[in-house]
């Protein structure tokens, strides 16, 4: 089967750490890119779930809006840390 030279440009760091993961897994990029594409041309799908981060939902970013508004009108109001488990 013939060869094709497929050029993608992504953030340096993230091709560090994917490079990294690759060769934990004993592949290259190229390799993984392969068994990606094959994967979603066999499935007709992206072969992984993709979802917005909650985070940046438009009624949080509108609250967080809200909270620098009142901290720059110095109406901001103390409060305890909230400690999370990680």
């Amino acid at each position: 089967m013939a060869q094709t030279l497929v050029n993608i440009r992504m953030d340096e760091e993230l091709k560090k750490n994917m490079e990294q993961a690759c060769q934990e897994l004993g592949m290259n990029m190229a390799t993984a890119i392969t068994i990606f594409a094959k994967k979603m041309t066999r499935e007709k799908r992206i072969p992984f779930e993709v979802s917005v981060d909650p985070f940046y939902s438009e009624s949080n970013m509108a609250h967080l809006r809200r909270g620098v508004e009142a901290l720059n009108a110095r109406k901001g109001a103390e409060h305890d840390m909230i400690e999370v488990d990680g």
